[in-house]
């Protein structure tokens, strides 16, 4: 992995820059001219003739101005999302199963249908999306699954529960690799994988929350208004749900070309940091179903297919999450208390790791080590009746599974940097394959297999293995393409010099 830069960066703009293309070079000798940063700056009418300094006073500006209102607009969308998402978990502890009169077999029917919507609504989503408003779009799409979490507390049996689950992945589908495509489409490589976590902070927080909401409304408000004290739960989050929307259609940008906070100077800035980070590489939108193909044809594709089904896969455990902790036999309200830890835990790790993957610009170690380390949390989980034990397993756990799939999604956008439309399909395709794992997953954690549920651990063990697999494959390809560079630009080791853009590995 190469982490070296060119000598006319702008502190970090234009890092890694000096440009050749050889995507799919094995198939044709031929190579693009290669961008310097003064080449990209001289694209644009009111950067050319700006120094280094006004350079970095510009740049600093525009990163505070997107940091200020899109990372908190899309953090709380998300931790809201998530609630969204989880909220059927701790229901499940407050009597909603039984109140609806499901069976095992249909709650996790329910839980299921949630990712067929979901699965649905993926692709056509996200490629609208590289061509829509995303001040628009994604904050209605937060306004359609709201109105479906409202509609929860009147469901009468577990028909209506999966229906209702289904309508509320469909609404959801397009969000997260939506923001995904956005924040990539926003931030350098450098840049990319801190602001992945801290967003995604919105699902690490969400389980805290969560908790702390299942405490606070299914212990003292069954029978207000006469209601169920699940109802409660629905209703309480829809609400704020829809309030977090409206407030996102004030906040969120478009893209650098055309959002209409920022001045005609500094969207010309915010295009030229891409441009920079993406090796030159214009991230236009490009034909939709042109992005399809070449994102079919791409191998990384597949390999982030691999990964980011795994980790879901090893995540699988998080639907659950509530019912694993009350194996414990603390008490109703210690066990949801003590969901938050873990997750607080995750949060801080996921930040640093993205951080330290972010400077260094590598990936794969930042993936496979933490992603080790909850195998073996999983392992104490499923080999111990150790309450002190199982719980410490559960950091383990919950760190590098969460940790994983934020990198890998700064991973596959910084590899597959342009057009947007083939961005936006290679998200959506890989975010769409990976939830083919909730239709199953739901039935290896029944409550027969508690307290050690090990048929969930082994399948979660099975997803840390295929984690380190395609992880592994990720880095080969983008080692292969770097060797390809370094022939074409005739930089060795040996001879030294400035060496230009490079893969991430």
């Amino acid at each position: 992995m190469s982490n070296s830069s060119i000598s006319n960066s702008h502190d970090g703009i234009g890092k890694d820059v000096d440009h050749v293309d050889v995507t799919h070079l094995e198939k044709k000798p031929e190579v693009e001219p290669q961008f310097s940063p003064r080449d990209i700056q001289g694209r644009f009418d009111l950067l050319r003739d700006l120094g280094d300094a006004e350079m970095k006073t510009l740049d600093k500006r525009v990163l505070k101005k997107i940091d200020m209102r899109m990372m908190p607009a899309i953090t709380l969308m998300f931790l809201m999302c998530y609630l969204d998402r989880i909220n059927v978990s701790n229901a499940r502890l407050g009597g909603m199963q039984e109140d609806l009169h499901m069976t095992d077999t249909i709650w996790n029917l329910g839980i299921s249908a949630f990712y067929i919507g979901y699965l649905v609504g993926q692709l056509p989503g996200n490629l609208w999306l590289a061509k829509a408003s995303p001040r628009w779009f994604l904050p209605c799409a937060m306004l359609g699954w709201s109105v479906c979490t409202i509609c929860t507390p009147a469901l009468k049996d577990g028909a209506g529960f999966a229906a209702c689950r289904f309508f509320t992945g469909l609404a959801e589908a397009p969000f997260f690799p939506g923001i995904t495509l956005m924040t990539s489409s926003w931030y350098t490589k450098q840049e990319n994988p801190t602001r992945m976590a801290v967003w995604h902070a919105g699902n690490t927080i969400s389980n805290i929350i969560s908790g702390f909401l299942a405490a606070g409304i299914l212990t003292t408000m069954s029978g207000v208004a006469g209601l169920h004290s699940w109802q409660w739960f629905f209703l309480i989050e829809g609400i704020a749900s829809i309030a977090v929307a409206l407030g996102a259609l004030m906040l969120l940008p478009d893209y650098p070309h055309n959002t209409r906070f920022l001045t005609p100077a500094e969207r010309e800035m915010a295009q030229y940091r891409v441009l920079c980070s993406n090796g030159g590489k214009e991230e236009g939108v490009g034909g939709t179903w042109d992005g399809v193909k070449e994102a079919v044809k791409d191998p990384f594709t597949w390999y982030f297919c691999l990964m980011h089904f795994a980790l879901v896969t090893a995540q699988s455990f998080k639907d659950f999450f509530p019912s694993i902790v009350n194996t414990f036999d603390l008490g109703e309200l210690t066990t949801y208390f003590i969901q938050a830890p873990p997750y607080a835990f995750a949060f801080a790790f996921a930040c640093a790791v993205a951080w330290s993957s972010g400077r260094r610009q590598e990936s794969f170690w930042h993936i496979v080590l933490p992603i080790v380390g909850s195998a073996v949390g999983c392992a104490v989980l499923i080999s111990t009746t150790n309450v002190g034990a199982r719980y410490f397993g559960l950091f383990l756990l919950i760190s590098g599974t969460y940790n994983g799939l934020n990198l890998q999604l700064s991973w596959e956008t910084t590899l597959v940097p342009a057009p947007r439309s083939k961005k936006a399909a290679l998200i959506a395709i890989a975010n769409c394959i990976s939830q083919v794992s909730h239709w199953f997953s739901p039935y290896f954690w029944p409550r027969s297999q508690e307290p050690f549920y090990r048929l969930g651990g082994g399948l979660v063990l099975v997803g840390c293995l295929l984690v380190v697999v395609s992880a592994g494959l990720a880095k080969w390809r983008a080692a292969k393409l770097n060797r390809a560079l370094d022939e074409a630009e005739g930089w060795s080791k040996q001879t030294g010099g400035t060496r230009g853009w490079r893969y991430v590995t």
